[in-house]
This record gives C-alpha cells, sequence and structure tokens, in this order.
C-alpha cells in the first residue's frame, strides 16, 4: 500500500491504440455527400499523460500514514519473533525444571529403597513389625510413581519444543538437563529506555503517528484537486502516412475540481480521522503503562523469589537434619519407622519446593527478558520500508 501510494507522485503515461473500419448511412440526416454512404479507415495511437499537483499534501500525508503502518506492521512481526522465542525459552525451562524434579524422585527413590532393604533386614531379625515394612514399601512406590509421571509433561514440553522449531516432534529429543543455576541478574534499564526497546510500544506510537497523518488526508479534501493532463499522438487512414507531421494530434490543459457542497460528509470523515486518532492516542498510553508494569511485576517477582529460595533453603537443611535425627532415632530404637517417613516426606516436599522456586525464578527471567524487549531497539524499525520491500533487515 505504501508503495501503491508513493506512484501519486509521479504522472500517469498511457496509451491506446486502435484501429478501426467505418462506414456512414446513406440516408444519415442531415445529407451530406462529404460522409453519406462513405467508408474510411481510422488509425490512432493517442498518449495520454496526466499529473495531480500535490499542492495540500493529501498524498504526502497519505505516503506518510502507510509508511507509518508499514513500521508499525514490522515492529509487530518483531513482536510475534520475541514472543515465539519466549515461548520457546519458557518451555525449554520448565522441561529443564522437570528433569530436576525426576533427578530429585529418583535419588530419593533410591533412598528408600536403601531404607526397605534395611527395615526388612530389620524385621526378619524380629526387630521391627510387618507393619513398618509396609510404610516403607508404601512410600517408596508412591515416590516412584511420582517420578514417572513427571515424564508424562516433560514429553509434552519436550513435543512443544520441537513444534516451535519447526520440527516433527517424533523425531526431536531433549536430552535430560536439571535446572541448577539460578537466573543471571538482567538490569531493568531506565522506564525511558523501555520506549526505545518494546516493540509493542513503537508499534503502538507509529499507528499514533499514522492516524495523525490521516487527519492530514482528511483536511485536504477540503481544497480542490488540481490536475494537469496533456494527449498527443498521430492520427490517420493509412499506415503509410500515421508517423507523420500532418497527422501529429496534441491537447493540454490544467483542470481543477472543487467540492462545494456535500451534505457534511468532508466534515464527518475529518471528524473520523480525529476520533481514531485519539483513539490510538489512548492505545500508546496504555500500551506504555502496560509495558511499565510488566516489568516492575517481573523485577518484583525476582527480588522476592529471590528472598523467598534463601529461606527456602535453610527449610531444606534443617528438614535434611530432622531426617538425619529421625533416623538415629529409629536405629537406635528409640522411636518408630513412623516419625522417619514423616521426616521423609518433609524433606522431599522441601526440596520439591526449592527446585519449583527455582523453575518460578527461570520463567520471571524469561517474562523479565521478553518485557524489556528482549534485544530489539528501535532503530531496527526499517527507515524506509518501501525501498527494500520487506519488513525486517534480518532473519533469526
Amino acid at each position: 500500500m505504501l508503495r501503491y501510494s508513493r506512484a501519486d507522485y509521479f504522472p500517469t503515461l498511457t496509451v491506446d491504440p486502435s484501429v478501426t473500419r467505418n462506414h456512414f448511412s446513406t440516408n444519415r440526416q442531415p445529407r451530406s455527400p462529404t460522409f453519406n454512404g462513405v467508408t474510411f479507415t481510422d488509425i490512432q495511437i493517442p498518449f495520454e499523460w496526466s499529473y495531480q499537483i500535490d499542492a495540500w499534501g493529501r498524498i504526502r500525508r497519505t505516503v506518510e500514514s502507510y509508511r507509518e503502518q508499514a513500521q508499525a506492521s514490522a515492529a509487530d512481526l518483531a513482536t510475534v519473533n520475541l514472543s515465539m522465542h519466549t515461548q520457546l525459552a519458557l518451555f525449554y525451562y520448565q522441561a529443564r525444571l522437570l528433569d530436576a524434579e525426576e533427578q530429585l524422585l529418583n535419588s530419593t527413590v533410591t533412598q528408600y529403597e536403601q531404607a526397605l532393604e534395611l527395615i526388612e533386614s530389620r524385621f526378619g531379625g524380629g526387630i521391627d513389625s510387618e507393619l513398618q515394612v509396609q510404610q516403607a514399601r508404601t512410600q517408596l512406590e508412591t515416590t516412584r510413581a511420582q517420578a514417572i509421571d513427571v515424564g508424562v509433561a516433560r514429553a509434552q514440553f519436550e513435543h512443544a519444543v520441537a513444534v516451535l522449531m519447526g520440527k516433527p516432534p517424533a523425531s526431536f529429543t531433549l536430552a535430560p538437563l536439571p535446572l541448577t543455576m539460578p537466573p543471571p541478574a538482567i538490569p531493568a534499564g531506565l522506564p525511558s529506555e523501555l520506549l526505545e526497546r518494546r516493540s509493542d510500544i513503537a508499534a503502538a506510537e507509529r499507528r499514533m503517528a499514522s492516524a495523525n497523518a490521516q487527519i492530514g488526508v482528511a483536511k485536504a479534501a477540503y481544497y480542490p484537486l488540481i490536475n494537469l493532463a496533456a494527449a498527443g499522438g498521430f492520427e490517420s487512414g493509412f499506415p503509410s502516412t500515421l508517423i507523420s507531421g500532418p497527422s501529429a494530434l496534441w491537447s493540454f490543459g490544467p483542470s481543477a475540481a472543487w467540492t462545494l457542497f456535500d451534505v457534511g460528509r468532508r466534515r464527518a470523515a475529518s471528524d473520523e480521522a480525529i476520533a481514531f486518532y485519539d483513539q490510538t492516542v489512548a492505545n500508546y498510553r496504555q500500551t506504555v503503562l502496560t509495558g511499565f508494569q510488566q516489568v516492575e511485576d517481573n523485577v518484583a517477582a525476582l527480588r522476592i523469589l529471590e528472598h523467598e529460595a534463601q529461606v527456602q533453603d535453610k527449610a531444606v537443611i534443617a528438614a535434611q537434619k530432622y531426617l538425619e535425627l529421625a533416623w538415629t532415632r529409629y536405629k537406635g530404637g528409640v522411636t518408630s519407622y513412623l516419625e522417619v517417613t514423616t521426616a521423609q516426606s518433609a524433606a522431599l516436599s522441601d526440596e520439591l519446593t526449592a527446585v519449583n522456586i527455582l523453575g518460578r525464578r527461570m520463567v520471571n527471567a524469561v517474562t523479565l527478558v521478553q518485557a524489556l524487549g528482549g534485544g530489539w531497539d528501535r532503530s531496527a524499525l526499517p527507515a524506509r520500508p518501501e525501498c527494500c520491500g520487506k519488513l525486517t533487515s534480518n532473519s533469526k
């Protein structure tokens, strides 16, 4: 549309050649020996040239509006690109989180298996009862089932990663790699920088500028259209004399068209353009505020989750100490295996919570990067999209 509108900057040249064989009626009135009953051939090669003078800026503002819409489309494309990369990163880290959970559960299963062997040995020696054996076996099989169940969600995230990469899920494998490292520190920068780094904000701003240009287009309708037109060519009854001086014809002259009365149509169009501009201004403000909110939400979440992770690490250490003491008491015959089971459940629960907090921190880090624009900058917008015919300077 931008390239289409830019064509109005230049004149239009057309040619309409024709060859006709004509015969006038003998009974044509009024009778004339010059025309009545005459048969003749008419050969024409007419050229027509027309140009609309952009005296009031209608064409200029139309081109400006479409250029800004093209830039908004480029920003939309960058937003979709960032959204897809964000989704890919989230699926990837969710799979890594499940790898960490599965690793923890498998490690716990190994510990429970060793505990069950000890209890069965003590039961064989008459120290423990069958009740304690069944308690240990129940806990073992329950945890083993949890470890297997993790594979369902893990497979789904692996398949989602494959689809986003454009590969059939059956032919793609994501090797297990448990999530262990905390997210890196991400500088949020100044709020004013966000206006340059968010493609959705840039798109909203460009649409606002486009709507402003459309007001100029609507205002130009109040003024006359000024056209220059010229026609020329050759006309003859014989091909041998067609391209010759006596066969030449031409005309040239300006014209103007001015609407004097339209029952308020132009005013309505102008009011509509102004109202649409007001709408785009409101959308732009809302997009900016939403961008600020998303950044602040994720910055706050990362800060709070970091503190929560530190507290949860203390809970994990305390749970491990509690489990060690329960085992010591159980082996010394001071308490039943029920106390060990309770300590084991508490330790596993605290460790799973710590893993999930780490996963939440990574998810918030990814969404914070998205909220900050993902490395995109306003300079990536094509300054003259009509020249290159595409909305991106490179592909990733």
